[in-house]
């Protein structure tokens, strides 16, 4: 079965960039703009990870992760955080928050299908 992934982001050309790379590696991925968004397509997508931003508008990635992880039903759902925000509290934040990676932008695509393909278990046959 193709494994789910849900990237959110409020920049499209981001969201573009990531799905193409992570389509190329089989993967079903579905996208939102933000926090709210990102809850809503949890809920109806069930993916197997998250590609989260930090910075963006209704509910920010910090919140988000804090919802997913007090919830019974997503507190186990790995996290990547993908944000611009790269201070060491921001990423002491997001790490203690419940992040399993926290990719600083901006990111070298290579490395970040890497940690999903890593944390999803993946493997191309090769």
């Amino acid at each position: 079965m193709q494994k789910r992934v849900l990237v959110v982001d409020d920049h499209p050309p981001t969201l573009r960039l990531i799905t193409n790379a992570l389509k190329k590696q089989g993967l079903e991925v579905a996208t939102a703009r933000n926090g709210a968004e990102c809850l809503l397509s949890i809920e109806s997508r069930h993916p197997d990870l998250l590609v989260l931003d930090v910075i963006m508008p209704v509910i920010d990635g910090f919140q988000t992760l804090r919802i997913l992880r007090e919830n019974e039903a997503t507190k186990a759902l790995p996290v990547i955080i993908l944000s611009i925000r790269s201070e060491d509290e921001d990423i002491l934040k997001g790490m203690s928050g419940g992040a399993d990676i926290y990719i600083t932008k901006p990111f070298n695509m290579a490395d970040l299908v890497t940690a999903v393909m890593r944390i999803l278990q993946v493997t191309d046959g090769h």
